[in-house]
This record gives structure tokens, sequence and C-alpha cells, in this order.
């Protein structure tokens, strides 16, 4: 198994190759492939130095699977170009709602890997993917009919240097500087954005469109969804305050035992000070977190949760990964 990962020297790349590390997957030969500023670079893979070679001159037919993780600017130009060639799992929104490529989160819709038609597989946003697989076993039992999310997504969705600019301006604020911001549309720092990505002509975001877009490709056409997306200045994981109602009556037991038997999900719920989930635990974890299970009393068959995931991870490199065990497993069936 030849695998490359485009994008090797961001933050979903090397977040990707940290899974790969932690998993099972035989790699006879890796490539790390990138921009023509990083190649020469050398990143350590199992104890084992890789230089960076250059995306520009790579050859994909040397590899059976590519992870793009370098965004959609670089999907859009190489993905497909790629895919003539090898199974291509893409990070970026490019593909998401193409009816030929399937957006997958294997412990949801697998089965979607049997209408591979490009040779490439999105993974869905972050944000989606997280909500998506707490969402399921609910969905199963309960039938959902309307959901509103709030999210609380942190500043490493945008990527590194968004991150760096959060550390820099804590920093100016502290001391008392004048801050100035590039990578936001207002100061991050102790702040709060209600905005990611660019509005739609609906006074909605694309990030939230996706949220609700995904989750109807990913898991039912006839759930309603609609979110607002905050920006906080938190380095890494995304919280959700989902509200859901559900066509069929439910209780928090039956919630609580549906959500801790699913592959991924992880009920933290004690209704005590501390009894729940925050970023920084979820930071490093492959599991999606869910807490402040309740009822909402305001409708027939409500249900409030409060979710949380580390977005590098579940939202991203590590679904990649997944995707890529699912169809190792069942011989690329889908190819």
């Amino acid at each position: 198994m030849n695998i490359a990962i485009v994008g090797a020297t961001g933050n979903v790349g090397r977040k990707t190759l940290e899974v790969l590390e932690k998993k099972k997957i035989s790699i006879d030969k890796l490539y790390l492939v990138a921009s023509q500023k990083s190649v020469g670079k050398k990143i350590n893979f199992k104890d084992k130095e890789y230089e960076v070679c250059d995306l520009e001159s790579f050859d994909f037919s040397k590899v059976k699977i590519s992870f793009f993780a370098a965004g959609g600017k670089i999907s859009e130009q190489f993905a497909e170009k790629a895919a003539k060639n090898c199974l291509v799992i893409d990070n970026s929104s490019k593909f998401r709602m193409d009816p030929d490529v399937p957006l997958i989160v294997p412990q949801v819709n697998a089965d979607a890997l049997n209408s591979i038609k490009k040779n490439i597989i999105a993974n869905p946003n972050c944000s989606t993917a997280q909500l998506v697989i707490a969402l399921k076993p609910l969905h199963d039992l309960f039938s959902i009919k309307r959901i509103v999310v709030s999210t609380y997504q942190s500043v490493s969705g945008a990527g590194k240097a968004p991150m760096d600019e959060l550390i820099e301006q804590t920093k100016k604020v502290l001391q008392g500087e004048k801050v100035e911001s590039k990578n936001f549309t207002k100061q991050i720092a102790f702040n709060a954005i209600p905005h990611i990505d660019v509005f739609s002509d609906n006074g909605y975001t694309n990030e939230e469109l996706k949220m609700s877009n995904e989750t109807k490709k990913i898991l039912d056409t006839k759930i309603e969804l609609t979110a607002t997306c905050v920006r906080l200045p938190i380095s890494v994981s995304h919280s959700e305050s989902v509200n859901i109602e559900f066509e069929k009556s439910f209780s928090l037991e039956k919630v609580r035992t549906a959500l801790n038997n699913f592959e991924g999900c992880k009920v933290i719920d004690t209704r005590q000070d501390g009894g729940y989930s925050t970023p920084l635990e979820a930071e490093g974890k492959n599991e999606t977190f869910i807490s402040r299970i309740r009822e909402d009393k305001t409708v027939k068959n409500g249900l409030n949760l409060w979710i949380v995931s580390d977005n590098l991870l579940r939202g991203a490199a590590l679904n990649s990964v997944e995707i890529a065990e699912t169809l190792i497993k069942n011989n690329f069936y889908g190819k």
C-alpha cells in the first residue's frame, strides 16, 4: 500500500500523519507532498525521515490512496488529475456536494462508498462530521425532524496562520498594545465572532449552509437544519449546542444508551459541577463527547445536547484515515 499526503506540512496533513502512525494500516511507501515552498523539508514518521516533494511534478500513479489536506484551491487544481491514477480522499469542500462524489463519515454512511464514480471521496466539514456521528443513532431510533445548532469553533479550523494570530493577539492585548486582525474580520482574542466563511444572499454564511447541506446528504434529505456558526478564541476543538425535534417520543435513558453504544461517541453527563466535556478535554481524543442531555419542554419530542470534538481529528484527519481503513477492509469495493 503506497500512500501520499498532499498538504503534508499543514495542520491537517501533520495530524493525518499522527493518526496513520497510531493506526495499523500497512504502508509500503509514503510520499509527503506539498507546494514548492515546502519542498525539501523533512518530516519524521515512524522513526524515519521523509523529504517533502513537489506537488506540481508528483506522479500519483505511484500510490494507491492520496489524502488531500491542502485546501479547496489545491483540490480544485489537482484532485481530479490525481484521481485518474489513484483514489483521492479529499478534506476540502470542493467535491462535497458533487452528486457523483460520496460524502462519508464511516460510522454513519459507509454504504455510500459503493457509489464511487470519480475515484474521489469527500470528507465533510469538521463541524458536520462531529454532529452527524452523534445524530445517527438518535435518528435511527426516533427519526429527526428538525435541528437548530449553534457552533463554537476553534481557530484551528481556519488553519495555522489564524492559530498563530490568536496567540499574537492575546499577547498584545495582555501587554496593552494595539491589535490588528489579519485572518479575522474582527479581533479574535478575548472575543467571539459570529461569522465563519463568506455570506450568502440569504444572510447565512457558507459554513452554516455547509452544515445543513452536508447533514442532509450524509444522514437524511428530509432533515431540516438551521445553524449559527461562531469563531471563538480557542486553539483546538469545536463545540455545538444542538436542539433536536424528533418525529417519535423518546426517553433520556434510551438517548444516553444509544449514544454510548455508538462507535465514536462518549457520553459525559453527570449533572454536577464539571460533569460535562469542554474543548480543552476533547483535544487530542478521537471521540465525540456528548453532554448536557436534557428534554426541551417547549416543543413536542424536543432534546438538547452539547457536543464537543477535536476538529483536526474527528472532523478531518481521523475521519479521512477511517475512510481509508473502511476501503481497505472491503478490498476497495467502491472502486
